[in-house]
Formats: structure tokens, C-alpha cells, sequence
């Protein structure tokens, strides 16, 4: 398939370059040239933009067998996952209707309309019912997904205190993640970079003389009890992250200087995620090409790679720096009694605290 589509850009290259050489020998003041199109040449460019059009249209038949089963849209973890997923298939539906019903309309119209001598074009200084029609249509859709969008988003973000959610802080910095939990009270304590001292391992900047600051706990691993609501504050040290869980279906920026929130309750343990038929074979084609891969490194005198498991995974979704694509933290779904377990083997902030 790389091939092919190599061949193909190769192929669309020269033409463009073709283009331009004729754009150019066309601009060329007092040069005389005869390159005035003829019924023929109509005939040709209106053949070849049918031609165009059952290109994009096998392509795009060839991607949906390919890939068309998304597995991205089947496979979240929280609570309104399912949600995000129904509004990004109707709207991918809607774009994919309007842009196969105006892809055949312009490159039919192309042909149809070919330049012939002694046929003269038909003009409308302007339609009213059409302007109507081609306006009040979008207006109405385009409607109709923002408002079931921000129904959709007023949901997810208006978390419910009484359901007692379990208080995360995610903090950002260049370029890792660390989470910080509320320890017994479930309340944070206060935090500010300015109190930041690595002298006696306060890296989060939490104030030491907050109370409630007394038993949280920093880790670096995050755990998170399935079933249960989860409220996470997000904090960044130095520039513009963005803390995404992609099977959680969620995303939120981090921004220095200020606290921004996202909550959701995960429904789906990591154990569990794992033995899904999609997680399986994904694991299996990726522990296969480290197969591969490993053998090269073997006879080079390197080590092996290690086989891949999958674990979710918090991602900054900013590009924050030259190790960008390194700050990823692991999320673990477990039962609330593994969770319970975990949690207790945790050593609280002021029991870190260098003294």
C-alpha cells in the first residue's frame, strides 16, 4: 500500500510540475504561442475529471474495507464515552454525505459543461430559492450539531459533588506527568511553583504548613478505581500542556498560572481492556513487528525489545518541546478493593519530605 500511494504522489508531482511549465510558457509577454484549446482538449479535461471522481470514489471504498471499522469509536472506557463517540459518527456521516453528493456535482458539472464551439453557456444573475436553499439547510444542520454538542459537553463537565468523586491532580511539567491525591479527607492541599523546593522534595510546590496538604500523595503512575466518579485538577509548571486520555474520551488543557478540571467515571478495568478481542489483536501485531525488530538489534549485539502490553495512557496533546512525545504517564482501571490495596502502600507527602 506505501508503494502504491508513493506512486501515486510521484505521479500527481509531475503532473503539477507539467502545469506549471505550461503556466509559465502561457505568462510569457510577446512570445506567441498557439496553445488555444480546442474541442478536443475540452473533451479530454472533461473526461478525466469523471476520471478523477471514480478515483476518489474507489479510494475512499478502499479505506472503509481497509480501515473502516474505527476502532477508536468502539473501544472507551468512561462513562460518556459512548457519547463523544455517537457525535463524532453522526458528524463524519453528515461530512461524508455532503462531500460525496458535491464531489459528483462539481466534476459532473465539469464534464457536462465542457467548452464546445457554438454552445453557449446558460447564466442566472442570481436564484433566490437556490441562495435559500444552500443557506438555510447548513444553517439547520450545522445547528443542530452544535447545540447536541454543547448538550453533549454541559453533560460530561458538570460533575456532581454529591457523588462524592475521588479528587486527582494531574501536574504538567517539561516533560513528564506527575498525579497528586488527596490522601484520607480527599481534599488537596494547597500548591504553588513558587513554594516548589527540591531541597527537601516538595516538587509540586505544596504548601507545608495546609493541613490538608499533610497527606497527600504524589506518584507517578496513576490508579484509578472503575466505576467510581473522578474529578481531576490540572496544573502545568512552565508552558501550555494538554492532559489527554484518549479511551477515556478525555482531553484538557494545562495551563500555567491557573487550574482547569475534567472529570468522568471509568467503566472499564485495564484487565478487562485487555482481553477485548480488538486489544488482543492489536497487542499481538505490535508484539510481532518488536519480533522483527528485535531480531536486527540481536545481530547488531543489542538487546531485545521488550514485548508490548497494553496499558491506558495519560498523553500531553500539546507540542510542549523537543521531548514531547516522551511525557505520557501509565493509567491503571482496577477494582476499588485493588485500588484500596494500592493506595495504602502510598507514602503520604509529609512522610516524603526530606527534613
Amino acid at each position: 500500500m506505501t508503494a502504491f500511494l508513493t506512486i501515486i504522489i510521484v505521479f500527481f508531482v509531475a503532473v503539477a510540475i507539467w502545469q506549471m511549465v505550461k503556466i509559465f510558457d502561457l505568462a510569457q509577454v510577446g512570445v506567441s504561442n498557439s496553445q488555444i484549446a480546442t474541442d478536443h482538449d475540452n473533451k479530454m479535461n472533461a473526461y478525466m475529471m469523471l476520471a478523477f471522481l471514480a478515483f476518489i470514489y474507489i479510494i475512499t471504498i478502499v479505506c472503509f474495507v481497509k480501515w473502516g471499522d474505527l476502532p477508536l469509536m468502539s473501544n472507551s472506557a468512561s462513562e460518556h464515552g459512548p457519547e463523544i463517540d455517537n457525535l463524532m459518527i453522526i458528524s463524519m456521516v453528515l461530512i461524508f454525505i455532503v462531500q460525496t453528493i458535491t464531489q459528483y456535482l462539481l466534476h459532473y458539472f465539469a464534464y457536462k459543461y465542457r467548452g464546445e464551439k457554438g454552445k453557449k453557456a446558460l447564466f442566472y444573475a442570481d436564484n433566490n430559492t437556490l441562495e435559500a436553499i444552500w443557506t438555510i439547510i447548513p444553517v439547520i444542520v450545522l445547528a443542530g450539531l452544535i447545540i447536541y454538542g454543547l448538550f453533549t459537553w454541559n453533560s460530561i463537565m458538570n460533575v456532581n459533588e454529591d457523588d462524592d468523586p475521588l479528587v486527582i491532580e494531574l501536574y504538567a511539567q517539561q516533560f513528564n506527568w506527575k498525579a497528586r491525591y488527596g490522601g484520607n479527607d480527599n481534599t488537596l492541599g494547597k500548591a504553588n511553583v513558587r513554594l516548589i523546593n527540591l531541597d527537601n522534595a516538595n516538587i509540586l510546590g505544596l504548601d507545608e504548613s495546609d493541613p490538608n496538604a499533610q497527606d497527600d500523595i504524589i506518584v507517578s503512575e496513576l490508579h484509578l478505581p472503575v466505576g467510581r466518579p473522578v474529578l481531576f485538577k490540572m496544573r502545568s509548571q512552565d508552558v501550555l500542556h494538554s492532559a489527554y486520555m484518549p479511551h477515556f474520551r478525555a482531553q484538557m488543557n494545562c495551563v500555567p498560572g491557573m487550574i482547569t478540571q475534567f472529570g468522568f467515571t471509568p467503566t472499564v478495568t485495564t484487565a478487562e481492556m485487555r482481553q477485548t478481542p480488538e486489544m488482543l489483536k492489536k497487542v499481538a501485531n505490535i508484539n510481532n513487528i518488536r519480533k522483527e525488530k528485535s531480531k536486527d538489534l540481536v545481530a547488531k549485539g543489542e538487546a531485545a525489545l521488550d514485548p508490548y502490553e497494553f496499558n491506558y495512557l495519560l498523553l500531553c496533546n500539546k507540542i510542549c518541546g523537543k521531548s514531547h512525545y516522551n511525557m505520557q504517564m501509565d493509567i491503571i482501571v482496577e477494582t476499588q478493593e485493588e485500588y484500596d490495596a494500592w493506595i495504602k502502600e502510598q507514602k503520604e507527602f509529609k512522610n516524603s519530605l526530606i527534613k
